[in-house]
């Protein structure tokens, strides 16, 4: 089932990406169906209009929608056997139940974030906060396989002497938590297009900046529809030039990691950094795509998805060299 649930998660998260940046996180008005209906969207304005007379229907964005709904259900029911599976196993030493379990209780938290979004008219903390939870779900299940895989996954006995190596690991994997988190709060506050020039931004190396401007929704009053963006200008600046910050701060650390364990890695090893580096670059290059070709839809989905790509390549990484601990052989799943 790991195998299905991980591309499964990974396309999630590129529809989800697909969703949010062509402004259909509000194509249906309620939750968990669309404008009253679980199976589909309604034909007419007649039909949207006996339930949600405030409401206008565009079929598209309410299809696309009801289709990320749709894939996360399939999802959640596929993490909820895999987690039944390992409670009715769970007498067999091989079995697993941390993982499975916690697998569960985030899908639930996603499932409820998903409502909030909607309930909570597209709240950046609350988009942004979705954003991550597809990004932990993956994660989590990734780990799930590595663990099943430890045991063939080995590198220079010499790294482990590093002692300052695995703490940086980590260090890493905060990082880019950190820019997935401030790259989500770039888009839920429709701040990607704050700056239309690269490198610089509005023809500035360091334009001015309104820390308090960019923050502000964090407080915003409850109701507030937040479909494209409340800020001012100066705070999406800000946005957008901390997201570019991270970007720069989270390559240098990387690449110095990654130029380190080339140098020191076996030839599994040196594979692994060589993708994870090339995942880097693709990023940077869409990042920056983003920005000189004014968000192109397909280049900004495409950034969502690397960046799973990159905490997988990442994970795997610090597998490799000792990060994760041999799980059971066979988990149930």
């Amino acid at each position: 089932m790991l195998r299905v649930a991980i591309p499964l998660t990974w396309a999630l998260i590129m529809l989800g990406a697909y969703v949010r940046l062509s402004d259909a996180g509000l194509g249906c008005p309620d939750w968990p169906g669309c404008y009253g209906q679980l199976l589909g969207v309604p034909q007419s304005a007649a039909e949207v209009a006996a339930a949600f007379p405030d409401s206008r229907l565009d079929a598209g964005k309410a299809w696309r929608e009801m289709a990320h709904r749709y894939t996360a259900a399939l999802l959640g029911l596929l993490i909820f056997s895999m987690a039944a599976l390992a409670w009715l196993n769970r007498r067999q030493p091989q079995q697993p139940l941390m993982l499975p379990s916690l697998l569960l209780a985030l899908v639930i938290l996603q499932a409820m974030l998903g409502m909030w979004t909607v309930t909570l008219l597209l709240k950046p903390m609350v988009v942004t906060m979705h954003l991550l939870g597809g990004m932990v779900i993956i994660a989590v299940l990734w780990q799930t396989l590595l663990r099943t895989h430890a045991h063939s996954l080995s590198a220079p006995s010499s790294l482990a002497a590093v002692k300052w190596l695995r703490p940086s690991l980590f260090i890493v994997l905060f990082l880019l938590f950190l820019q997935i988190t401030l790259g989500g709060w770039t888009s839920s506050n429709y701040a990607a297009l704050a700056c239309l020039d690269f490198p610089t931004c509005q023809g500035q190396w360091w334009p001015p900046l309104d820390f308090a401007g960019a923050l502000s929704p964090l407080f915003a009053e409850t109701g507030q529809n937040f479909e494209f963006g409340t800020l001012d200008h100066a705070g999406r600046t800000t946005i957008h030039f901390m997201h570019r910050l991270g970007a720069l701060l989270l390559t240098m650390v990387t690449t110095i990691l990654l130029v380190f364990l080339f140098k020191k890695g076996n030839a599994w090893l040196r594979r692994l950094v060589v993708l994870a580096f090339a995942l880097l670059f693709v990023q940077l290059a869409l990042g920056a795509a983003n920005v000189l070709f004014g968000l192109p839809l397909l280049i900004a989905t495409a950034h969502n998805g690397v960046a799973a790509l990159l905490v997988l390549s990442w994970l795997s990484v610090m597998a490799m060299v000792g990060g994760v601990k041999p799980g059971p052989s066979s988990t149930g799943c």
